[in-house]
């Protein structure tokens, strides 16, 4: 936690302010029982009304002060806190995007958005605690004692006695306590990833007539976290009460021996007054601690899964001497790569060699598994070779900066991602600058002006999260108007047609052969139909190359090839 606490620095003005107002109250709370002893023993005793007036005033002006510190204090102490946690949720978020997808699968989305927003929330109310209490439980605990010593030291044993005893009880409460706070934000991460799940995949779940199966995986992960907590809360439970217990036997003593002290002339009433009040303060500075030993360790397990993204290095990043390949040249060349995914036995591809050229329309088919969708990712980069080349414009992309390598590429996903916001928003997501203009020519080139025409608010209409309010079809024609507003060198459609008709999706073709005219375009696909027309057609099986040709080449010579196109056209049309 402490390595969290040093991003600070910019609050230190706040902080610094903070102790010095918690100084001050605790010294005017030191300062207090003593005037009250001083009222007892020569204004009440003697019936001197002047002086208790007095020094009540003055206590009553100690005390304002005392309450205007804390109040200030607090404030200070909030904004600084809050300011941290801003600062360090960015932090998390930036190290977060810049993971590549190896990173994203080791440590889990819902453990990501855990992290985040609960485990960053934990850190920051630790914080406010800290800083009101790290600088006033000592001062009240050392003063006090010291205070309570000034009034009597044989009295002051009773303390000396009692201390040890509150130690030991604090560090066996948290020793049982501290272990069970990682487990407790575990059980959270996986309860979170159930409703992420249950909640994303509702159309799946209701289709099936799974709610009671996942209700009962909710349960049992909700039950899982609460016993948990039970478990810790009733540790933690043990805390406040043991304390009070101990608190008030202390109080019991004091009395019993102060008595007997007052009894015999060696004390006055005054005195005990203020001695008890003074070991309330002392008890309380214990509280206090004993507080913040059961928000620490709780704050430590979610600093720890903090740090733990912050330290996570990404496994892609830029090389330290960068390449930059030719502006105007996107070709783009596989030379021999191979790629296993972490933990895999069997590698994805193995030994894939073929060149996109501009001009060129590229397609990539082959049976489900055979390593099509993995194939486009190694382009951006979301996931790094294990051997061999992959070159744009003659360039290594390991060499090249990934802002510099994306911009080059229009990528289509197969699965269409939409943001909440407007249709023009999500169009101009891939182009920040891009003019109205360009957001309707590629809305035409993609066939979505149409129905983006046809809507009340036409490209100002909301797009709900996710893009629930349309179609299949609607959300891949906006996910390639996104591309071609890009205007990049390189096109990558990822199975991204699968939605169309064949009508819309011969238009779509049909439009982009004019605009990507001079452009390298390579096409996922499951349909024949989509890549019938192909420059060259790539048959991928079981992660390798099987042939490259023209679709009648292939038909000639490669029997994957034909059992696909068998499996799809007649003999007529696939001739």
């Amino acid at each position: 936690m402490l390595k969290l606490f040093r991003q600070l620095r910019p609050f230190a003005g706040m902080i610094a302010g903070v102790l010095v107002l918690v100084f001050i109250q605790s010294m005017s709370d030191l300062y207090l029982p003593t005037l009250m002893s001083d009222i007892i023993d020569t204004g009440v005793v003697k019936g001197d009304t002047n002086y208790i007036l007095r020094i009540g005033a003055l206590m009553l002006l100690i005390a304002a002060i005392g309450a205007a510190c804390s109040v200030v204090a607090s404030y200070f102490s909030s904004k600084a806190a809050m300011g941290f946690g801003k600062q360090l949720r960015k932090r998390v978020f930036s190290r977060v995007e810049a993971f590549s997808l190896q990173e994203f699968d080791k440590i889990g989305t819902a453990s990501l958005i855990t992290r985040t927003t609960n485990d960053i929330t934990q850190v920051q109310q630790v914080l406010v605690m800290l800083m009101r209490m790290v600088l006033s439980a000592p001062i009240m605990f050392v003063g006090g004692v010291i205070m309570a010593v000034t009034k009597d030291a044989k009295l002051s044993l009773v303390i000396v006695a009692i201390i040890p005893i509150l130690a030991l009880t604090i560090f066996l409460v948290m020793s049982k306590g501290l272990p069970l706070f990682k487990v407790m934000q575990t059980k959270l991460d996986t309860l979170n990833l159930i409703l992420r799940e249950g909640l994303m995949g509702v159309r799946v779940v209701r289709a099936f007539n799974r709610d009671p199966y996942e209700q009962k995986r909710f349960e049992t992960a909700n039950y899982d976290f609460m016993s948990v907590s039970i478990r810790v809360n009733k540790i933690m439970a043990y805390m406040m009460p043991a304390m009070m217990l101990i608190f008030n036997l202390t109080t019991v003593a004091i009395l019993w021996f102060g008595g007997l002290r007052v009894d015999t002339g060696n004390m006055q009433v005054g005195d005990l007054m203020a001695f008890m009040q003074y070991v309330t303060q002392i008890m309380f500075a214990l509280i206090m601690a004993s507080m913040m030993f059961i928000m620490v360790p709780r704050a430590a397990a979610s600093a720890a899964r903090i740090n733990e993204v912050l330290d996570m290095e990404p496994s892609i990043v830029d090389a330290d001497i960068t390449a930059t390949a030719d502006e105007n040249c996107a070709d783009l060349e596989f030379d021999r790569v191979t790629f296993r995914y972490p933990g895999a036995q069997m590698p994805a591809l193995s030994d894939i060699s073929f060149r996109a050229r501009p001009g060129q329309v590229t397609a990539i088919i082959g049976g489900t598994g055979a390593g099509k969708s993995t194939l486009v990712n190694l382009i951006p980069r979301f996931y790094d070779i294990d051997a061999g080349e992959i070159r744009i414009g003659g360039v290594n992309i390991q060499k090249m900066k990934q802002t510099e390598l994306r911009s080059k590429i229009g990528f289509v996903p197969q699965k269409a991602v939409l943001f909440s916001g407007t249709i023009r928003e999500n169009i101009r997501y891939g182009k920040e600058d891009a003019t109205d203009e360009e957001i309707i020519h590629a809305a035409q080139i993609a066939q979505a002006a149409g129905f983006i025409e046809q809507m009340e608010e036409g490209y100002e209409s909301i797009i709900t999260q996710g893009g629930t309010n349309l179609s299949g079809g609607q959300k891949q024609r906006l996910s390639i108007a996104r591309a071609l507003v890009r205007k990049p060198e390189l096109y990558i459609f990822d199975d991204s047609f699968s939605a169309l008709d064949f009508k819309t999706d011969a238009k779509l073709r049909s439009a982009l052969k004019i605009e990507t005219v001079d452009r390298a375009v390579l096409i996922v696909a499951q349909r024949v139909s989509t890549v019938l027309h192909a420059d060259q057609i790539i048959v991928l099986d079981e992660g390798k190359v099987e042939d490259i040709g023209t679709h009648e080449q292939l038909l000639e010579r490669c029997g994957v090839y034909r059992e696909i196109v068998a499996s799809q056209l007649s003999e007529e049309e696939s001739a």
